[in-house]
This record gives C-alpha cells, structure tokens and sequence, in this order.
C-alpha cells in the first residue's frame, strides 16, 4: 500500500489560487492509483468498469485524462476497489476529516440513486414518475381473436441502482419475466430489457402519456413445436392500474366484457402510431 500513499502525497504543497491545476493533479493521482490497483489486482479495465457499475468508456476517458473524474464516479471507484482515492495535505479531503466524512456519505448516497451508464445514467427523482403497477396487454400467441393481460411492476433497486421491472399474474407463471430498466434521455423511449444467460427479451415503449400509458413493441421468443423456438414482434401496452377500474388477467378471449376495451388500447399502438410492424 505504500505505492498509493506516495500517490496521495503529491500535491502537499500546492500554491494558493492554483485550484484548477489541484484538480488535474487530484485526477492524475487518482488515475495512477487505479492503474497501479488494476496491475496489481490483475484486473481488466472492463471487469473494472463492471464492479463499479460506469461504462468502460467512462473508465477510459476518465483513466486517459480526457474526461475528469466526477465524485459519484470516484465513489464508486473506491467502493469497488474497497480503497480510498481522494487524499489531501492531512490525508482528507481539503485536510478537514469531517468535510471528507460529509462528502464520502453524500456521494456515495448520489452514486445509489444514480443508474449506470449503460441504462442511462438517470437519476431515480428524473424516474419516479415511472414506478408503479401497469396492466400489460399483448396479443395472444396461441389464439390470434385474443389478448394476453398481466402485470408489471417498475420499481428502484437500492442494490442495482436503477429502476427494474418484474411481471405477474401470468398463466404461464415459468415465464414471467424481470429486468432492467433502461432510460436514456436522447431517444425518448424506455426498455425493460431481460438479460438471462445471453438470452434477451426487449420492450421498447414511448415515455408516458398524460394519462401514464405507454404503448410499443415486445421482441421476444414464441414457443412452438417440441423445444423450438421462433422470434417475434408484437404490439404492446402498459397502463396504470390506478387508472384500470377492475383489472382482468390471463386470456382474453373475444367473448370476454373486457376484450373490446383490451383490443382497442392494443389497435391505438399502432393506429396513432407508437410503433410500426413492417412488411414485405
């Protein structure tokens, strides 16, 4: 450990009014360490970048000096490799162990409530219209006159430190799926992505409307014959069940009261359009 003390130690003299220049010193510090932490550790960058829940080209920039680290990313940093990185002149941030303490807590409560880069990087305030219960139709897949309804429901995970979703009242419960929650802010559409052993399942819908639906596209696997499975796309909606009077689950056949109303929210995905199946 002795190598990271003298990485620490650098700056202990630093001139007044040079801040700027104590921030690129404090990153190259930083940036050492980890480097010293990754050739000791035998550790890539990218199982790194995964312990630390950053992308790996936050790492990179951030190791190369293009990008300067930001707390939360430190926080995380020092919370996977179980090391400090933030050192001044008395061994603490700006040489005041309780301002150090106070930064320590704040980030690292940041950094919880902050998803990944991968999902987003949104925090959970900018989601929290999201969470809830949804009455989730899709097309039947063995009846093509009915729907399929269940529930989803959209939550933070403390110890992912992102939204995920979990679904129930299936009939086929060996199915029901759960994930995660990605956000990113540039497309405007949410995933709730499935991620099991390599095998993916995909939604892909429009941020909600003004009265919390949200309408879009399912991707994933169909049962057939034997153990065959066969891909497909299917329109799909999730409306709040606080805006649903009597929720009905399972099959919905064409003769059930509530078929009409299940069947037009499924037709509006693609009449408005949310989504478009294409064909040839």
């Amino acid at each position: 450990m002795s190598g990271i003390v003298r990485g620490l130690t650098l700056d202990r003299a630093m001139p007044s009014g040079a801040g700027h220049s104590t921030a690129k010193a404090d990153g190259a510090s930083a940036a050492a360490i980890v480097l010293e932490e990754l050739a000791r550790r035998r550790l890539s960058r990218q199982q790194l970048a995964q312990n630390a829940r950053i992308s790996v080209s936050t790492l990179e920039k951030a190791l190369s000096g293009r990008r300067p680290f930001t707390l939360a990313t430190i926080v995380r940093l020092e919370q996977a490799l179980g090391i400090s990185l933030r050192h001044g002149p008395n061994g603490n941030v700006n040489g005041d162990a309780a301002t150090d303490a106070t930064a320590t807590v704040e980030a690292a409560a940041s950094a919880r409530e902050q998803a990944p880069d991968e999902l987003g990087s949104y925090s959970r305030a900018a989601v929290s219209w999201i969470e809830g219960a949804y009455l989730t139709i899709r097309p039947s897949f063995g009846d093509p006159t009915a729907v399929y309804a269940y529930c989803t429901e959209i939550g933070w995970d403390p110890a992912r430190s992102s939204l995920i979703f979990r679904e129930s009242e299936r009939l086929d419960a060996a199915f029901s799926q759960q994930g995660a929650v990605s956000v990113p802010s540039f497309s405007g559409h949410i995933y709730l992505v499935t991620n099991e052993h390599g095998q993916h399942r995909l939604i892909v819908v429009g941020r909600p409307s003004i009265n919390g639906k949200m309408h879009g596209i399912l991707t994933t696997l169909q049962v057939g014959r034997g153990a065959h499975l066969m891909p497909v796309s299917a329109p799909i909606a999730l409306i709040p069940l606080q805006r649903v009077g009597a929720a009905h689950y399972g099959r919905i056949e064409s003769t059930h009261r509530a078929h009409a109303q299940y069947h037009a929210l499924l037709r509006r995905t693609l009449e408005e359009p949310f989504a478009r199946l294409l064909s040839i």
